[in-house]
């Protein structure tokens, strides 16, 4: 009996060591109990230059956009540094932008940012915009052909300071697209950034334009109306959002990020699927909705529009930070 009991304790120790353990409640009733809590998530500084001040920000519209599409993106640049004037007391996307603006005052007192960028807030300013309806490159890119495009439409500023913005249309296929990620960002020497970004939405909207369209993978909840009833491009304010904030804040590759170089885990990356409060897998969290069309959002730009921003992960406080 001992020999039972003994191997028993044996077993029941070696399950609880692994991860969990399943402890007896009242009543016969099995409660889960964790034995691991992971340490809070930290986005290690790695001693590099951030980009801030004011920064003249060029949009590269390649393949075809309507209208309403550049209006969509152009509000949403534009909202950045503006406060809304028609917020009707809802967060703003200059409310969410400050918070990338706390990562160069999260410095340590013994490495202020670089004196090739100027001090003081980040300010993205619009300063141009080049279409390519043409598709001079063609219709299939690579990383390589949207660094060039980057390039050779970066706006000029004094000490090389600028944002350059490549967004290319639905019908354009970029190496890596969907299956490597809905964009990326990189940069210029000597400190010039850019961001591309893709219309997901004949591609693979259930990877790049989630919450608003069904999931490929994971729990299938329902979709979300998107706010701008634009699927696509409401998408890609999300990752343009997203990369945007990276761009600044890990601009050539020695900022704030946590993990491989290579495969960092950026401000907004570090946040993924997390848009309100309450988020999970699957689960975008508790969100804004307008009760006239049903859309889900969590901030207000310019011209009352309104758009869903990705969590950030805020330097003061160590935490995923959400709007709403």
């Amino acid at each position: 009996m001992a020999s039972s009991i003994s191997a028993l304790l044996a077993m029941v120790v070696l399950l609880c060591t692994v991860e969990l353990c399943w402890s007896m409640g009242g009543g016969g009733s099995r409660k889960l109990a964790s034995l691991y809590t992971p340490p809070p998530l930290i986005l290690q500084y790695h001693n590099g230059p951030l980009l801030t001040g004011k920064l003249p920000l060029s949009v590269v519209w390649y393949g075809d956009f309507t209208p309403s599409q550049h209006a969509i993106v152009v509000d949403f640049l534009n909202s950045l540094h503006q406060p809304s004037s028609s917020s009707a007391g809802h967060p703003t996307v200059s409310t969410w932008w400050r918070t990338v603006e706390k990562y160069s005052a999260a410095l340590p007192k013994s490495q202020p940012a670089s004196s090739s960028f100027a001090a003081g807030v980040v300010m993205p300013v619009l300063a141009g915009q080049n279409l390519d309806s043409a598709y001079s490159l063609g219709k299939t890119l690579t990383r390589a052909q949207i660094s060039q495009l980057a390039s050779k439409h970066a706006p000029s500023a004094a000490g090389g300071r600028s944002l350059t913005l490549v967004l290319t249309s639905a019908d354009v296929t970029v190496e890596g697209f969907c299956m490597g990620g809905c964009g990326t960002h990189g940069s210029h020497p000597p400190s010039s950034a850019y961001v591309w970004v893709g219309n997901s939405a004949s591609q693979c909207p259930g990877t790049c334009a989630w919450p608003f369209h069904q999931p490929i993978y994971g729990p299938q909840s329902p979709p979300l109306v998107a706010p701008n009833g634009d699927v696509g491009v409401d998408g890609m304010i999300i990752n343009i959002a997203s990369l945007l904030a990276a761009a600044v804040t890990n601009p050539l590759g020695n900022g704030y990020y946590q993990g491989a170089a290579g495969a960092p885990l950026e401000a907004a990356s570090a946040c993924p699927g997390m848009y309100g409060t309450g988020s999970y897998p699957g689960y975008a969290g508790n969100l804004l909705v307008d009760p006239t069309t049903g859309a889900s959002f969590n901030a207000v730009g310019l011209n009352g529009r309104k758009y869903l921003l990705p969590a950030l992960w805020d330097p003061q406080t160590r935490s995923c930070s959400t709007l709403v």
